[in-house]
């Protein structure tokens, strides 16, 4: 019942918030701070060691700008959420994006794709490789690239990505197998440049 509560006035604060209440996003931070953590330290933990955005800072920048979007209107909790984890994703492509312009070289790598990335020195390489053919998929089904996102960098397991996108599970595990295939092979073509 108090779940029920917390998810109806999560529900109304997110409708007030992108109607500009400053109030209600003032209001709204702490009852989705601690899920947002949550989100980006799962976001971090694929990071190279020494990354310069702690979680507290991908949380607040992130939130701004998660209650800043006007033209967003959030079905619920589970979709804010699910904004949330992708406005997190783009943070971090960008400033892996800043990092590589001040490096010299640019050649691609190769990514080996699982349920989550594997911590090296090439990390924001990988990251930019993945956005790109997300991106790439985008175009093809965007359904299926929202299911990677959901997964990949969101860390949601199947059910929640089926509820969250209205499907069934067994149709996002189906997905999820085709989409790996093609990443992969995606994700091999610029292995070889």
């Amino acid at each position: 019942m108090a779940k029920e509560a917390n998810e109806a006035e999560i529900t109304q604060l997110l409708e007030d918030a992108s109607l500009g209440g400053e109030d209600a996003a003032r209001r709204l931070m702490p009852l989705v701070y601690e899920e947002l953590r949550h989100l980006a330290a799962s976001h971090l933990k694929h990071e190279s060691p020494g990354h310069t955005l702690q979680p507290t800072a991908l949380v607040n920048e992130a939130f701004l700008k998660l209650v800043s979007q006007s033209r967003v209107s959030y079905q619920g909790r589970m979709h804010f959420f699910a904004m949330g984890s992708t406005v997190m994703r783009r943070i971090l492509v960008d400033h892996a994006r800043r990092k590589k312009r001040n490096k010299r070289g640019g050649g691609q790598v190769r990514v080996e794709l699982l349920d989550q990335f594997p911590v090296d020195d090439a990390l924001e390489d990988e990251i930019l490789a993945v956005h790109e053919a997300i991106e790439k998929l985008e175009k093809v089904d965007p359904r299926q690239a929202k299911i990677v996102q959901l997964r990949f960098f969101g860390g949601m397991k199947m059910e929640e990505i089926a509820a969250e996108l209205g499907i069934s599970k067994r149709t996002v595990e189906g997905e999820w197998t085709m989409v790996r295939a093609w990443l992969k092979r995606e994700l091999g073509k610029g292995a070889g440049r």
